[in-house]
């Protein structure tokens, strides 16, 4: 997720590789849950990610990662993004892909340099697989 020493990085106009190396050397949190063990956020993500790169995953398990994902109180980081929206291409599933950097830009809430960073990020995937962004779209006027 973009923990606050990236959002710290962003705002003082860090190039991407430093954010990157800058928040690799912060000390690494735990996810608590109510039971069983703790959750690293490199565990975190690569959960998704392989969540999202099953090759025979199908579009109602597509919708639910991202409503679950979307459920937690942080922003998903580029790869596990990247890896949803190379799902929505494997499903020719362009409308969701759509939905997904729409909920991105929602759950940026006021910090409005998480959404342009995540775009300039996911640029190559979404040149790559054809996706257009909702501004491109005209559909952010909304």
């Amino acid at each position: 997720y973009i923990n606050t020493r990236v959002l710290r990085g962003l705002q003082s106009g860090l190039s991407s590789d430093r954010l990157w190396s800058f928040s690799s050397t912060a000390s690494v949190a735990a996810r608590s849950y109510s039971h069983g063990k703790q959750e690293t956020d490199e565990e975190f993500d690569a959960r998704w990610v392989t969540y999202f790169n099953k090759p025979d995953i199908d579009a109602w398990e597509l919708r639910k990662g991202m409503n679950t994902l979307i459920g937690y109180d942080l922003v998903p980081e580029p790869k596990i993004l990247e890896a949803a929206l190379r799902a929505c291409r494997r499903l020719n599933d362009l409308a969701s892909a759509i939905r997904i950097l729409e909920a991105v830009k929602d759950k940026s809430g006021p910090h409005k340099e998480i959404y342009p960073y995540v775009l300039q990020e996911l640029r190559p995937t979404l040149s790559e697989l054809g996706i257009p962004t909702p501004e491109e779209l005209g559909i952010d006027k909304a």
